[in-house]
């Protein structure tokens, strides 16, 4: 399983979804790729958590 370059949905970046990464989502039971590079999984994380995380979403 080779790495794939993937574009962010958010920045439009290249980034690579290594292969140890790939075996992670398979071991997880994942379907989807990642649509977000880390950076900006990071950001959106510290964002969700700035406005109070999960409870905020209802």
């Amino acid at each position: 399983m080779p790495d794939k370059i993937l574009t962010c949905k958010d920045c439009g970046v290249e980034f690579a979804f290594t292969e140890g990464e790939q075996a992670f989502y398979k071991e997880k039971g994942f379907e989807n790729e990642p649509v977000r590079c880390p950076d900006c999984r990071k950001a959106r994380k510290n964002s969700r958590r700035q406005q109070g995380g999960m409870d905020n979403r209802f």
